[in-house]
């Protein structure tokens, strides 16, 4: 069985996932919504908590969707 993931290692997945359809042109926005509210929802998180982790560990999840040191 796997080991259940800590509420930082569920925000860390849940803030690279936002950030990546942040990062997108669009197109992909009627998506994003459907798949949004299942992570919330499967890594029991509240958008607002994401939003907050996102704002404070920016560096980190850029680092990890392959945007180290760019602006945007």
């Amino acid at each position: 069985m796997a080991r259940a993931r800590t509420k930082e290692e569920r925000l860390f997945a849940a803030a690279v996932v936002r950030r990546s359809f942040q990062l997108q042109d669009g197109q992909y926005q009627e998506g994003f919504r459907f798949i949004w509210e299942g992570v919330l929802r499967d890594l029991q998180l509240e958008q607002v908590e994401v939003e907050e982790y996102l704002a404070a560990h920016r560096e980190e999840v850029e680092a990890a969707i392959g945007r180290h040191g760019r602006k945007g």
